[in-house]
């Protein structure tokens, strides 16, 4: 039976055993940390990659957003620039002479209608006046009329017909308002004296 010179020494079985152990340890803890790296640095392209799509989603919105915007407002445009010719038309036609030929206003009346059915299939609606309330967003008052039917601040009157793309006003409606008689004053005259005291 062998003895160990120091009592506190490994037996050179378990030194051999130690020394094959420590180097695959070592590369198994270096693989682990490598590996953890990589996952690491692969989440974080995941994640990249998901902020770089949905920003770009974004932008494609933002684009085709700024784009429809921009077809609006020149319909919006050309639209507005029409409108006092359709005005005219319309004048025209509520103030046509007697004894004018039908054939011919027929197809005046029937022109006017196809350039509104244009009109309207870029968006384009009338804007409902006569029997509202005012809304200073739709309609421009340019007067009063005194009214005992209609509450105060309805229009009564269109002057002149506005005109809305989607929510957009295009041109507000020129209107008239309803407001209440003013109440003749009370004439003092001939019940009260100059003092004061009733006539007798």
């Amino acid at each position: 039976m062998t003895t160990r010179k120091y009592p506190h020494e490994p037996h050179e079985s378990e030194r051999g055993r130690e020394t094959a152990e420590t180097p695959a340890a070592r590369e198994t803890a270096k693989l682990e940390g490598k590996i953890a790296e990589l996952e690491s640095a692969a989440a974080e392209s995941k994640d990249r990659y998901m902020r770089l799509a949905a920003d770009f989603e974004n932008f494609k919105k933002r684009a085709r957003q700024e784009q429809l915007e921009t077809i609006q407002h020149a319909s919006a445009e050309l639209i507005n620039r029409l409108l006092p010719g359709l005005d005219d038309l319309h004048k025209a036609l509520d103030h046509r002479p007697k004894g004018i030929d039908q054939s011919w206003l027929k197809g005046v009346e029937l022109s006017v209608r196809k350039l509104e059915e244009a009109l309207t299939a870029h968006g384009l609606e009338a804007i409902d006046a006569v029997g509202k309330r005012f809304d200073p967003k739709l309609h421009e008052a340019v007067g009063h009329e005194e009214s005992l039917e209609h509450p105060e601040d309805t229009v009564v009157s269109e002057l002149r017909r506005g005109y809305r793309i989607r929510d957009r006003v295009v041109r507000p409606a020129l209107v008239k308002l309803a407001r209440r008689p003013e109440l003749p004053a009370e004439s003092s005259s001939g019940s009260e004296s100059v003092d004061g005291n009733p006539k007798a």
